[in-house]
């Protein structure tokens, strides 16, 4: 079988919006879909396992099916594309000496814990059961970041145990090194590029030892970060003859047929010189627009892979539109201040702890205190903090902090009487996905706040994740240009796809009928934001932006179309 494979992860597509992605990628002419799974979402707390609504993958692979469509899945523990900590769940970080993709034996407890649960899933999908699914992977590009055989023989192992029986794939980038730190015996090698089709295989040749050759990752387009001058685009021309190329060869994943969206806290990040974090929008350039619309890269690729198979008609069943709803006025506001006391319990401690370390995933946190001592502020340094930081004295700004800056001696010239208070609002942008950098991803500040030159003591902590907006009471105080929610209200008559388009608004998260949209931020690319019309109902619908720039205006406004740069 010619494996011309798409990939489509099912945890960035809302599940009334699977059948007609799926039914255009079998009209692009492929005969397989690939997911990943990730392990966050599927276990968010420790024990605490969820295959349900949008992480119902059973239904996902069985719709494939349903549509004569193989299906190829990679559960490693570790998936990168570009999701938070790379799709490993972020209480790991709050167990001292915990390291990450080694044969470390607390580690290598918490996978097994976890596909014990998940390959229960998974094995009744398999080909030899019944099911799709005729490949799996073991692990993710590995040879770039480690070369821990043990620890890739223990992975191939707990596979094997839970029930795997399809053949088992690791996938790297095409060079020698890599594929000799990522690959194992019993465990197919694949590759993962973007371009030079030929000499990739070549390389990739020499380990399959006249076996398949197949391109795992495809990348057709890239991802996006914050404060990119635009939104990143492939090379439509370039990348069509290169697939026709990989085609004459052998097999391949297209990455991404269609990306779709990191809704909630999902985005990760990329760390190398400095802290890159992704948007909101994992649009990717992918042959399916963000929203699931054609795209010409799409007609493109279809015309080529004719060449080597039928394409077949497809009828698309969902019946989706684009909607604008307008402007949306503000109907209510409160300052974070004002409702702290509704969201987040107070924690006390001597010294600042992390996210991680008080329970908490993803969002903000908050560290407050009192100046006692002193009646200025000329210098501050936050150790171990990740990755933003504003700081309030007595309710008024005096400085925000970004990544490097985070770590400097900060000076500045504030005075005040004797007991004020300070604020310092950390905000998780989100974990980094690929690299060394995954070691140390702890959110929030880890160590200490030095304060004039001398370590601060005795701090009040309160937890932001978000996940309880249904307590805001908006009959409370508000003060303009501090961080705080705003309550919209809006009629929808008929259901639609719509883009909330956040000009003239600083930074912050928005939140549609309490299912958390992710996070916006004026520098762009990405300038509005998706609203897939199954999150809407008829009827009344509400939204609200938490804001934390005091940079807002009155109204917001749904269009129709996306403007991602």
């Amino acid at each position: 079988m010619h494996v011309i494979s798409g990939g489509l992860h099912y945890f960035r597509v809302v599940p009334e919006y699977w059948q007609d992605r799926l039914e255009k990628l079998k009209a692009l002419g492929c005969n397989t879909v690939e997911t990943y799974i990730p392990w966050n979402l599927h276990e968010p707390k420790k024990g605490e396992f969820n295959f349900e609504g949008m992480l119902d993958i059973v239904k996902y692979v069985k719709k494939a099916q349903a549509l004569g469509l193989y299906v190829i899945l990679r559960p490693s523990p570790y998936i990168c594309n570009e999701w938070d900590f790379g799709g490993m769940p972020a209480w790991l970080l709050a167990e001292e000496g915990m390291r990450y993709r080694v044969a470390y034996e607390p580690f290598m407890n918490h996978v097994d814990d976890f596909f014990k649960v998940l390959m229960k899933q998974l094995v009744p999908l398999q080909i030899d059961h019944g099911g799709p699914v005729i490949m799996m992977q073991v692990e993710n590009e590995y040879g770039s970041y480690g070369n821990d055989k043990i620890y890739l023989k223990r992975m191939r192992d707990i596979m094997l145990k839970y029930g795997a029986t399809v053949p088992l794939f690791t996938s790297d980038g095409p060079e020698y090194e890599m594929l000799d730190g990522g690959m194992i015996d019993g465990v197919y090698p694949t590759v993962n590029f973007g371009s030079n089709p030929v000499s990739s295989f070549k390389t990739l040749e020499k380990y399959t030892k006249g076996g398949p050759q197949m391109c795992m990752e495809y990348w057709i387009g890239w991802f996006d970060h914050w404060g990119n001058a635009q939104h990143m685009r492939g090379n439509a021309e370039q990348s069509t003859a290169d697939l026709d190329k990989m085609l004459e060869i052998g097999h391949v994943n297209i990455f991404m047929f269609h990306g779709g969206t990191n809704f909630g806290f999902m985005s990760g990040a990329n760390y190398f010189e400095c802290f890159k974090p992704h948007v909101t929008s994992y649009d990717y350039d992918a042959l399916l627009s963000e929203d699931g619309q054609i795209t010409q890269k799409y007609r493109m690729y279809q015309e080529v892979i004719g060449k080597y198979v039928d394409i077949p008609e497809v009828a698309f069943t969902t019946d989706i539109k684009r909607k604008s709803y307008g402007k949306l006025e503000v109907k209510e506001k409160v300052s974070l201040d004002a409702v702290l006391d509704l969201i987040s319990e107070p924690v006390e401690s001597a010294y600042p702890q992390s996210m991680e370390c008080l329970g908490q995933n993803y969002g903000y946190i908050m560290y407050r205190s009192n100046l006692k001592d002193e009646n200025h502020l000329y210098n501050i340094r936050l150790w171990e903090a990740q990755d933003r930081a504003q700081i309030f004295i007595n309710d008024k700004k005096v400085a925000t902090l970004f990544d490097l800056e985070l770590e400097k001696d900060t000076e500045m010239k504030e005075t005040f009487e004797p007991g004020a208070k300070i604020d310092i609002l950390v905000e998780n942008m989100g974990r980094v996905n690929y690299g060394m950098k995954i070691e140390r991803s702890r959110k929030g500040i880890n160590q200490m706040i030095q304060i004039n030159r001398h370590i601060h003591a005795g701090w009040t902590h309160f937890t932001l994740p978000l996940d309880n907006l249904e307590k805001l009471d908006f009959s409370r105080d508000y003060e303009a240009g501090l961080p705080g929610f705003y309550r919209f209200t809006f009629e929808v008559n008929e259901i639609g796809d719509t883009f909330l388009d956040f000009a003239e608004w600083g930074k912050g998260v928005a939140f549609i009928n309490g299912f958390n949209l992710g996070r916006f931020w004026e520098v762009g690319p990405q300038k509005r934001l998706y609203i897939p019309g199954p999150l809407l109902h008829k009827g009344e619908n509400e939204m609200i932006l938490f804001e934390t720039e005091g940079k807002v205006t009155d109204y917001v406004i749904l269009q129709s179309e996306p403007d991602i740069g």
